[in-house]
């Protein structure tokens, strides 16, 4: 996925954290690695509410009031201003698919007469803190419903090649980011709820996740159209969905366990991740992702 040179990056919607982690005060499940790393990637990978395992504690969703003096300040707002600069950096392509994802849903959400709100995006380093709980790099990427904000630690980018065996790439990324902002857009409709938290091959989570999956895909579709970014081509579509592969709750508990439990799966199988991608990208239709309405 190629940035178009003369788009211009806004900034202001990534918030810069890194550095600032809280060392010692991560999740305890997401601390070493192997299993614990998993059983964790498993439950919130790629969006799943994190609130479900993290307790919320004491000051935590100060990330806003607290940390407000630094959004689009530092190298973000002095190094990432055009699309060449999310050619070159990955922190800079973190903002231009920001920018493109809510460029997409403001659009949607206009059409029915409807006003998109905003997400910021944290980047973090380490440990973080939201309104959520404090959680880990090992945590994956996650949105929080209690504050409105995605969390990204841009080295997970390197853990999907290296722990789950993707292809990586631009997209790949993109569809991460999307899949957040999927679930922004489910909390912005009302989706989002407790029964979200349990497990199984039919329950609410799962589809949630799919539902998700499937709005990335139909902002893949029209990521053109908002003016950061070429048209994908071919082989960055491969790459994203083999990143859904990647991410099923079947591959990664056989890669880790030997075995398949689907009465333990949170966000689906790889068949299904990828299937829900590509209904959203071949129909360009975000009204296709109508997943939940399968839940009772």
């Amino acid at each position: 996925m190629t940035f178009r040179r003369g788009a211009r990056l806004d900034p202001t919607q990534v918030r810069d954290l890194r550095g600032r982690g809280i060392s010692g005060r991560g999740v305890a499940l997401a601390g070493g690695g192997g299993i614990g790393l998993i059983v964790l990637l498993v439950f919130a990978l790629l969006g799943g509410d994190p609130g479900a395992i993290l307790a919320p504690q004491p000051g935590a969703g100060q990330v806003g009031s607290q940390q407000g003096s630094i959004v689009g300040s530092g190298d973000l707002a002095g190094d990432c201003r055009v699309g060449e600069d999310a050619n070159r950096r990955t922190d800079c392509r973190a903002v231009g698919l920001v920018n493109s994802v809510q460029a997409y849903w403001a659009d949607v959400f206009a059409a029915s007469d409807l006003r998109y709100v905003p997400a910021d995006t944290v980047l973090f380093s380490g440990t973080v803190d939201s309104a959520c709980g404090f959680a880990s790099s090992a945590s994956g990427p996650f949105y929080c419903p209690l504050d409105g904000l995605v969390y990204l630690d841009l080295t997970f980018f390197a853990d999907l090649s290296s722990r789950l065996g993707a292809a990586g790439g631009p997209l790949a990324e993109g569809y991460v980011i999307a899949h957040e902002y999927g679930h922004h857009v489910q909390a912005l409709l009302g989706a989002l709820d407790r029964r979200a938290r349990a497990s199984g091959p039919e329950s609410r989570s799962v589809f949630i996740e799919l539902q998700a999956d499937c709005y990335a895909g139909a902002w893949v579709a029209n990521a053109a159209e908002t003016g950061f970014l070429e048209t994908p081509t071919a082989g960055q579509v491969e790459d994203a969905l083999d990143t859904a592969a990647a991410v099923g709750d079947d591959r990664i508990q056989r890669s880790t366990t030997g075995q398949v439990n689907p009465e333990s799966w949170t966000h689906g199988s790889s068949e299904q991740r990828q299937a829900w991608f590509v209904t959203g990208y071949e129909t360009g239709d975000p009204a296709a992702c109508e997943t939940i309405e399968a839940v009772p």
